[in-house]
């Protein structure tokens, strides 16, 4: 088993990747004028000999973090000190895909399933920044490349015939462009997922969800399925206002509340809080976290709170209503407002009279490392992996 590490830019900016490869075979490209539009046909056919391409054909040779690739960020696997295999990729914000500027396999690696697990990585970087696709670049008579993307899922999103010479086409080297777009599932119904109470039965199911929902999202691992777990056991938790969702059989999402309050002074004013929310992987975008959300804020209006105090994530909560807390007149504890920390009235007239510094449970900073490592292997090891969204 290859270990695919992070390769920073630091140490490995400019390394050469000597992508060489010999085909038999190639890809087609005809392409006709015709008085209703165009016509493109693309066959495989042999070419009469082998044909070999290497780095030493190219001006401006394949190299990890080129200047050209903005916000790039490499992984590979490296054995004895020797880079053996590599992908990288960056984003193309305007359009909020993910390329994949480079994959190399030395040829001694290859069939050992590493292609596999470099390309797995890119689409992890994918869903954990919700990007819509990933888009890569090869050339038509690339065949083996082209066949691995393919098996990979990728299909055909355009071309360019003219992008390394003027006879791409007669050389029979036409840039192709393959695209991978991340699966789907429809919205849920209301009908096809049960809100409620967690139970005791539970407990190892919503540890397990919430691992493999923020796995790698903020930080190499997560730490949240442990605050799962402290929060039942503190005197500020509202079990009566947390909800779990099920489907199946199965717990594929959680809201946890717990008792906060806003400091003014010497007056202490009590709110809800909650945190995490979160959703199973393979259920994101299908409205789950929506539905926990209106089910439990209904439920904390009707158990009194005037409102709701959360850190979150900004690009997401006010769809839901929330709005950073400066428009209320409350700060974090250390008097500071930012994006991420927002709130929500529930009932505006006592929600407007709060102002002040906001404190939670200790809970939310007492994970000990130790204690995270412990319930990574209770619940089964997951990989950690740096991706370049992380906090740190």
């Amino acid at each position: 088993m290859y270990k695919i590490v992070h390769l920073p830019k630091e140490q490995w900016k400019d390394q050469i990747i000597p992508i060489r490869y010999t085909t038999e075979e190639y890809y087609d490209v005809a392409m006709e004028r015709q008085e209703a539009g165009f016509t493109v046909r693309i066959e495989k056919k042999r070419f009469e000999t082998p044909v070999t391409h290497g780095p030493e054909e190219y001006d401006f040779p394949d190299k990890l973090y080129a200047e050209y690739w903005t916000g790039a960020c490499a992984w590979g696997v490296v054995e004895e000190g020797r880079l053996v295999a590599a992908i990288e990729t960056a984003p193309e914000t305007w359009s909020n895909r993910l390329r994949v500027t480079e994959l190399w396999v030395d040829p001694a690696y290859q069939k050992r399933g590493i292609g596999h697990g470099l390309m797995e990585t890119a689409k992890e970087q994918a869903r954990l920044e919700r990007r819509r696709a990933i888009i890569l670049e090869t050339q038509s008579c690339n065949v083996n490349a082209i066949g691995f993307y393919l098996h990979e899922g990728f299909t055909l999103i355009g071309m360019d015939t003219c992008c390394y010479a003027n006879n791409d086409l007669q050389r029979k080297e036409v840039r192709l462009e393959l695209g991978w777009f991340p699966k789907r599932k429809a919205r849920l119904k209301p009908d096809e997922v049960e809100i409620r109470k967690e139970e005791p039965d539970d407990y190892r199911k919503t540890e397990r969800m919430t691992q493999l929902a923020f796995w790698n999202k903020y930080n190499q691992g997560c730490d949240e399925h442990l605050l799962v777990r402290k929060l039942r056991q503190i005197e500020e938790y509202l079990p009566e206002i947390s909800r779990i969702a099920v489907k199946d059989g199965e717990v594929i999402g959680a809201i946890m509340y717990s008792k906060a309050w806003v400091q003014d002074g010497e007056t202490r004013h009590e709110v809800a809080a909650f945190g995490p929310l979160c959703v199973d992987p393979k259920w994101q975008g299908c409205g789950v976290g929506e539905m926990l959300l209106k089910e439990t804020m209904k439920l904390a209006a009707e158990a009194g709170y005037p409102g709701i105090v959360i850190f979150g994530e900004p690009d997401y909560y006010p769809r839901v209503g929330f709005k950073t807390c400066d428009q209320f007149g409350i700060t974090t504890a250390e008097g500071k407002n930012f994006d991420a920390f927002m709130g929500i009235a529930l009932d505006e007239q006592r929600f407007s009279q709060i102002h002040g510094k906001f404190y939670e449970s200790d809970a939310f900073e007492n994970l000990p490392k130790e204690e995270v490592e412990a319930l990574n292997e209770e619940l089964e090891p997951l990989r950690k992996q740096y991706f370049p969204a992380q906090w740190n």
